[in-house]
């Protein structure tokens, strides 16, 4: 027994443009073989999917020619045999419904001989065929010796084509196996041989364009180097392939650079990461109609233009009378969010952008001179300073180890709450007056960010100059030896200048640590040796205080000289200081910590949403209110790093 190869034609039946109803195969002789009925039922199973192709083919068949597949196979017991439907897919389904059209009977002359031949791959013996082993795929050909050409089509039925050979399963005597005897098929005329000779020469040039389409798409779709990308594409370029071919030979470039790269994976094209949802589109919309930065995975959307905060409110709402409330069976934009939590998630964006726009413009300057801390209570806070540790006694042999003098200076403070609440009127979205809503959150931005910079500087200017009272109960900032009690020496009258800046450098520096706080310790401990990093000063004075930091000459009135002191420190304006001749000095709080900016919900002010369409502030005062609030603590936990100069 032995593995044989048959092409069988078969008999086709359109039922629609693009469907064709095919007996695939049926028991009896073809090909000088007996196909039994029980084998065929075996092979029911190895008909369902398989490929139409256009045209047979010895080797490696191309995606391009695939002109449908069968569907429904099942066994029909009056014809004997195996049904199946061809649907048409793939590249060539336009020319097998093309085909299906053109060959059927227009008047009493035949048909041009076109049809369906399987291309099948049994066992037998002594001319009986024993089990059938693959049906490799079910092709459209020219001139099919009998049988399987088209019989009818959905658009033109009714008429009846010239049937050729009976309804069972025919022999294609056109197999080109070598061994087999092919039947001379009648001679056609001249016309039509040139006729299918341009035909055969265009389809060859529809093969080689998209084989060279598939090859530039397949290559720019893979992340190969450019090296192994010009490789492939000399292999392959200037002829037709299958894709099975191209599909080995990037495989085998893929498996070639993981083993090279080792751990580096060669990515692939890129993947969907998400999905945009109808509330996402609604809320970037809103961020939109504000100037509001979007959301980082919606930067990229497309989304509608709202016109302004008056077709939001209507849309949302659905209250086109402006009652105030919420119409669910008029609103037109029925999100999981209300009107007023898209305009505050749209209003904490502005406020935020605000903010860094402000910093920039200098605002912000308080951030060089404290430490920003969060917490997680509104509890008083106390900011303890740990003192040093002024020396290490030596400890004779054998001796007992003496408790080390350290100590801490705790200074306490309190959250202080901050606040309002914006109305959005009735009236104001009417007048759809969306810049001023606008505007209100940009004025929310600079009060908060003002805020923060007036509670700094005040700790330079309140009680005369000479700032609040710590735990020692002394000012911030006098002129009492450190040795004493509440003595501070960190207060001068010296005028700003190149002399007078490194003279108050070098009594920052000289500042002795703390050890503890009783008098036997007082101005003990080691120097502190940090000079002041930062020059403050008013508006009046921020020329002054460059030429210092930056220039590179010092002028005198009688003579000019190198200005050493170039680059020593960084010019700081404080808006709030009037006073045109006052300034101080601050070290980095990286290094010397002094003063502290405490914060419980962020940096910037919150906006809430009080209420909702259906709350009583909608109803008695026609507005939706949202709430404005601000939780900050401003404190000194060490004088040693700050010197004030109060200049007559």
């Amino acid at each position: 027994m032995g593995e044989f190869r048959e092409h069988l034609n078969l008999e086709v039946n359109p039922v629609s443009s693009d469907r064709f109803e095919i007996l695939a195969i049926t028991a009896g002789v073809a090909n000088g073989w007996e196909f039994p009925a029980e084998v065929l039922r075996e092979s029911l199973a190895l008909w369902e999917g398989v490929n139409c192709f256009v045209d047979h083919s010895l080797s490696a068949r191309s995606v391009r020619d695939i002109a449908g597949v069968l569907r429904e196979t099942r066994w029909d017991e009056a014809a004997c045999g195996v049904r199946a439907e061809l649907t048409a897919f793939g590249p060539s389904a336009k020319v097998l419904a093309e085909i299906g059209r053109q060959v059927l009977e227009v008047s009493d002359e035949p048909a041009v001989r076109v049809g369906f031949s399987a291309d099948v791959l049994f066992k037998g013996k002594a001319g009986k065929v024993e089990k059938i082993l693959k049906i490799y795929s079910v092709d459209l050909v020219y001139n099919p010796a009998r049988g399987g050409i088209f019989l009818r089509a959905l658009n033109q039925l009714g008429i009846e084509p010239l049937q050729i050979g009976g309804k069972r399963m025919e022999a294609n005597q056109n197999n080109d196996f070598s061994g087999l005897q092919a039947e001379t098929p009648p001679a056609q005329p001249a016309s039509t041989t040139r006729e299918l000779q341009e035909q055969l020469s265009e389809m060859r040039a529809m093969r080689s364009e998209m084989s060279a389409y598939l090859l530039e798409s397949s290559l720019t779709n893979t992340r190969l180097p450019i090296g192994m990308q010009q490789r492939i594409r000399s292999q392959f370029q200037g002829r037709t392939f299958a894709p099975a071919e191209l599909k080995a030979a990037l495989r085998e470039a893929h498996t070639m650079l993981g083993e090279y790269d080792g751990a580096k994976s060669v990515q692939g094209p890129a993947r969907i990461e998400g999905m945009v949802e109808p509330a996402e589109r609604l809320q970037a919309a809103v961020d939109d109609m504000f100037g509001a930065p979007r959301d980082k995975q919606m930067v990229s959307a497309s989304v509608p233009r709202l016109s302004g905060i008056r077709e939001l409110y209507l849309n949302t709402t659905g209250d086109y009378d402006l009652h105030g409330g919420y119409f669910p069976e008029r609103a037109q934009l029925a999100t999981t969010g209300d009107f007023t939590g898209l305009v505050k998630n749209s209003l904490n964006k502005l406020v935020t952008n605000t903010w860094e726009e402000l910093g920039k413009a200098g605002y912000d300057w308080w951030k060089d001179v404290t430490v920003q801390e969060h917490f997680n209570s509104l509890h008083e806070i106390t900011g303890t300073l740990v003192g040093t540790v002024g020396d290490l006694p030596s400890i004779a042999e054998g001796g007992a180890y003496p408790e080390l003098a350290v100590g801490d200076s705790p200074e306490t403070a309190s959250f202080v709450k901050y606040g309002g609440y914006i109305p959005l009127t009735l009236e104001l979205i009417d007048r759809d007056e969306t810049r001023k809503l606008r505007s209100y959150a940009r004025e929310l931005a600079s009060a908060g960010l003002r805020k923060i910079s007036r509670l700094v500087a005040e700790i330079f200017t309140i009680n005369a100059g000479t700032g609040p009272f710590l735990a020692d109960g002394s000012s911030l900032f006098n002129t009492t030896a450190v040795t004493a009690s509440g003595g501070h020496a960190n207060l001068d009258t010296l005028a700003l200048n190149h002399t007078n800046w490194d003279v108050v450098s070098s009594k920052v520096y000289m500042q002795p640590m703390l050890i503890k706080d009783v008098s036997e310790f007082y101005g003990t401990g080691p120097r502190m040796a940090v000079n002041p990093k930062f020059i403050l000063v008013g508006r009046s004075q921020q020329k002054a205080a460059m030429e210092i930091c930056t220039g590179s000459l010092v002028r005198e009135p009688d003579y000019v000289y190198d200005n050493v002191l170039k680059g020593s420190a960084v010019p700081l304006v404080v808006p709030e200081w009037t006073d045109a001749n006052d300034w101080a000095a601050a070290c980095d709080p990286r290094v010397a910590p002094a003063i502290f900016v405490g914060e419980r919900f962020g940096l910037a002010p919150e906006i809430f949403i009080a209420g909702d369409e259906l709350s009583p502030a909608v109803f008695s005062n026609d507005e939706h209110r949202l709430k404005v609030r601000h939780y900050l603590a401003v404190w000194v936990n060490d004088f040693r790093p700050l010197f004030k100069c109060n200049v007559a």
